[in-house]
């Protein structure tokens, strides 16, 4: 049976409870709003990198603030956050799935102390708003290639262009 959307409070006590089962842990987040083979190929390396691999979902509040809706697009997230984390936690490299408020992963890191946090190859150290809550724990940072370059942003442009032609 695949997992559930695991609440931050109860992912946190299922690790504690089993490390076995969890640790070493990877961690990565984003929106995931539309689903597409790059997200897919990248949870399928991260999941490589240790024991488990947790993906933290931004709610919907999350995702409209740090994608602010533009003229002619449609209000971002295009997809609901339990359906993000429901279709999330079906794929066969994820192991859980939580929901969170801010805008960043930051306490979400400090909650579940990650022993290897992912993120894409677009970021860097210097740009990665999380590399300081990481790095004060001493846990790992890992950077994966962008395998498929594809994005939610261009998926929707190339949607809106068919849709005006």
């Amino acid at each position: 049976m695949k997992p559930p959307v695991y609440s931050l409070v109860s992912l946190q006590a299922m690790i504690a409870a089993n490390p076995a089962r969890w640790r070493p842990l990877v961690l990565t987040n984003g929106c995931f709003d539309l689903l597409h083979v790059g997200h897919l190929r990248y949870l399928q390396a991260a999941r490589c990198l240790g024991r488990s691999l947790v993906v933290g979902v931004n709610s919907d509040q999350s995702v409209q603030a740090l994608k602010p809706a533009l003229p002619g697009y449609p209000p971002r997230p295009i997809v609901p956050e339990q359906q993000r984390a429901e279709l999330l936690a079906a794929l066969k490299p994820v192991d859980g799935v939580v929901i969170f408020e801010e805008r960043t992963a930051c306490q979400l890191i400090k909650t579940l102390q990650p022993e290897i946090y992912v993120k894409g190859g677009d970021y860097t150290l210097d740009t990665l708003p999380e590399a300081p809550t990481v790095q004060a724990y001493g846990g790992q940072i890992q950077l994966i290639a962008i395998e498929v370059p594809i994005s939610t942003s261009a998926l929707l442009d190339r949607i809106l262009l068919a849709h005006l032609s």
